[in-house]
């Protein structure tokens, strides 16, 4: 085994909350992944903490997977994917989490596999004036945004600082923009300042320019989550 697989190498590990499919070095997990929340000691939680609904020998509590709160069967009976806990199976979730939970599905059913399949951009580089065409796509392992042209570059996911999403198009009412680039902000190691890289959309293909908005759209839900894995 390389030392590379050896990193990406997972672990099935089991929790109160199910089984998790876990990387076996922390190092080496998604930047979109969540950690599992403490749960509310049953000692202080008498009540549903959604319906108010009294515990006792019917009426049972049970603890969300993603927030670990307390509550009773009716307000936590949904069994959801939560892929950015590693679980296995769908778990109980309540119902504000699910619906956050299958939102995020869309995510990991469509538009990671759109983002780790890629799409061709000009990036510029820094306060450069010039532009070289390249390949840009998310890692399979989801911790590198990987640049490929006469160039190459591999960009840390959670070295990113900023990501902002170029349009055009745009109506007072807010109607009918299209994304047609991005500029990022990152950290290079071993240096506290930040490196700029301007992404724009080729303009030779329609084709192209319609896979790589769909590119940048993914992106700009991927820096959604990244943000909030960050904040957790």
């Amino acid at each position: 085994m390389s030392g590379c697989e050896a990193r990406d190498a997972k672990k099935l590990v089991r929790s109160p909350s199910g089984l998790r499919m876990v990387p076996e070095h922390r190092s080496a997990r998604s930047p979109f992944g969540l950690d599992e929340p403490p749960w509310v000691p049953d000692k202080e939680c008498p009540r549903c903490m959604q319906c108010d609904t009294k515990f006792d020998f019917i009426t049972r509590k049970h603890h969300c997977r993603r927030c670990g709160k307390c509550f009773c069967d009716k307000c936590c009976s949904k069994k959801v994917p939560l892929p950015r806990m590693c679980f296995v199976d769908p778990v109980r979730q309540c119902a504000e989490c699910a619906l956050i939970s299958q939102k995020e599905t869309e995510f990991y059913d469509k538009q990671l596999k759109v983002l780790m399949n890629g799409a061709t951009f000009f990036v510029t580089l820094g306060t450069s004036d010039k532009s070289e065409l390249m390949v840009c796509r998310l890692s399979n392992n989801q911790r590198y945004l990987v640049l490929d042209g006469d160039s190459h570059y591999e960009i840390e996911i959670i070295q990113i600082s900023t990501v902002q999403i170029l349009t055009e198009g745009f109506t007072p009412g807010g109607g009918n923009t299209r994304a047609i680039g991005m500029i990022l902000q990152y950290k290079v190691p071993g240096s506290e300042e930040l490196t700029q890289m301007k992404f724009t959309a080729s303009e030779d293909f329609t084709c192209n320019k319609k896979l790589s908005a769909s590119w940048l759209a993914a992106m700009h839900k991927a820096t959604k989550l990244l943000y909030e894995s960050r904040d957790q």
